[in-house]
């Protein structure tokens, strides 16, 4: 054993206390070559420990959340092993949308936290709020780099909608939407027009305002609307619905109005179409093939005295009782229906309204007259011309409207003495009205019908009963019709 205590002469003799041995030149050279491969293994791990065999470096950026078109704080924070790196260049890029752009005029320098802050503008696009940082690394650390997207507020915006909130029908009104910030900043971009239709709104038309924040639309609504306008939200601003906006629809015509104590008509019927075309448009076509079907069962049975090809279809234009316009059809003879057409074109012009214009096989088979329910058209107030049927209150006998010649008009206002009474009603026998009711052959309606050959044969018994005479011809004699009235 060799105790560390002693020291070497200079004669290269290790002397521990008084003995002293000569040390063998082998183990000496043994002893160095121990020591140089301690050095080759420990001497590259001490160089490459100083040298830069680090942990990567690692590059962070963060920004608050900020609306368009305002400053935001951007952060770089530069960390290696999660010790900050001091003094360190970083760049900051954007994006253009075709190349990196740089941020400020050239590199920033972490502080001695290892960050670093500079305002930055935040884009209305979420693709030009791109941003990239890059550490170029040094001796001690590795280069790093990040890319981040800075987080954009959607700004809060209004949307108004201005405009008239009447129409005459079948007139235009324009309604203007106005999109901008709650700073007043105009928008442009898409907007919706919404329509409440059906317990719901739906969109009518995607509109885009112009720099100002605004468009116009023209519309043409054919009854009363509700409406509203949409902000589309894009990423910088956020969606906004207008209040709603009412536009009634007004009549273009005079509304009728009647007595207060007049008893309104005990059936129902919806209101026709609105008239379409100038004037009363007056078509006359064949009996289609779809209103045939309609037809047979109902106002057409076998043992007519007319057929299909002896029919024809009237569609024209009517004032109806509210002032409006509206589409209503006529079954009559091929040999009278221009009388009809004419008398009805006469009626439009002078603005004598008709209460409603359906068919008569609209109210079903009746077997109480033998054809289409006339006890319902007369109910309703329906206009109507054609129908295979027997005399109303007198079964058995054939009403002069089997042959499509006789014409009622306003039924409910101008009712039929039958022989069980007064049908549809009994409060109107007894009055008039100047426009709707007629009791002497002096009212306009009784003189316009004569001019175009439609006599008003049973006169105040029937005041709603014409029949059309043909051109040259005399006034149809209906078999076993021998009352004074027949209906």
């Amino acid at each position: 054993m060799v105790t560390t205590s002693g020291s070497a002469g200079h004669d290269g003799v290790v002397r521990l206390g008084t003995r002293s041995t000569p040390a063998p030149p082998a183990a000496a050279s043994l002893v160095a070559v121990v020591l140089l491969a301690l050095l080759a293994v420990l001497l590259p791990s001490a160089v490459g420990q100083r040298a830069g065999a680090a942990t990567a470096s690692v590059l962070q950026l963060s920004a608050p959340a900020e609306y368009a078109d305002r400053d935001t704080t951007l952060t770089v924070a530069l960390t290696d092993a999660g010790l900050p790196i001091a003094g360190a260049p970083v760049t900051v890029e954007r994006w253009s949308g075709t190349a990196w752009q740089p941020v400020g005029i050239g590199p920033v320098l972490t502080d001695g936290a290892g960050s670093v802050t500079l305002p930055v503008l935040v884009d209305r696009s979420p693709t030009r709020n791109l941003l990239r940082a890059t550490y170029p690394g040094d001796s001690d650390h590795t280069p790093a780099s990040v890319e981040y997207t800075l987080p954009l507020n959607a700004l809060p915006t209004t949307t108004v909608v201005n405009g008239s909130t009447k129409v005459i029908d079948e007139q235009g009104v324009y309604l203007r939407i106005t999109w901008k910030t709650i700073e007043g900043t105009p928008i442009s971009g898409p907007v919706s027009l919404q329509q409440y239709v059906d317990g719901a709104w739906r969109s009518y038309k995607i509109l885009t305002t112009d720099a100002a924040g605004t468009v116009r639309i023209l519309l043409r609504p054919r009854v009363d609307t509700l409406w509203r306008g949409v902000g589309k939200g894009q990423p910088w601003v956020a969606q906004s619905y207008s209040a709603t906006h009412a536009i009634d629809n007004l009549p273009p015509g005079v509304p009728v109005v009647l007595p207060a104590a007049s008893p309104k008509p005990r059936v129902w019927l919806p209101a026709q179409p609105r008239g379409t075309g100038a004037g009363p448009h007056a078509d006359i076509h064949k009996i289609s093939d779809a209103v045939w079907r309609s037809m047979v069962g109902r106002s057409w049975h076998r043992g007519c005295p007319v057929g299909r090809s002896g029919l024809r279809l009237l569609r024209i234009n009517y004032w109806d009782f509210r002032g409006y316009r509206r589409r209503g059809e006529i079954v009559a003879a091929a040999s009278v229906i221009r009388q009809i057409s004419g008398a009805l074109s006469d009626m439009y012009r002078a603005k004598l309204p008709i209460r409603s214009m359906y068919r008569v096989d609209r109210f079903g088979w009746s077997s109480r007259v033998n054809g289409a329910d006339d006890y319902k058209s007369m109910a309703s107030g329906n206009t109507s011309a054609f129908n295979c049927r027997w005399v109303v209150g007198n079964p058995g006998v054939r009403s002069p409207h089997a042959y499509g010649r006789a014409f009622d008009v306003n039924t409910w206002e101008n009712p039929y003495r039958s022989r069980q009474g007064w049908v549809p009603n009994t409060w109107w026998p007894s009055r008039s009205d100047s426009r709707v009711a007629w009791r002497a052959r002096s009212h306009a309606v009784v003189r316009i019908m004569a001019q175009n050959g439609l006599r008003w044969t049973y006169g105040t018994s029937d005041s709603q009963h014409f029949d059309a005479v043909p051109r040259g011809a005399r006034l149809l004699i209906v078999p076993g019709c021998g009352e004074p009235v027949c209906h």
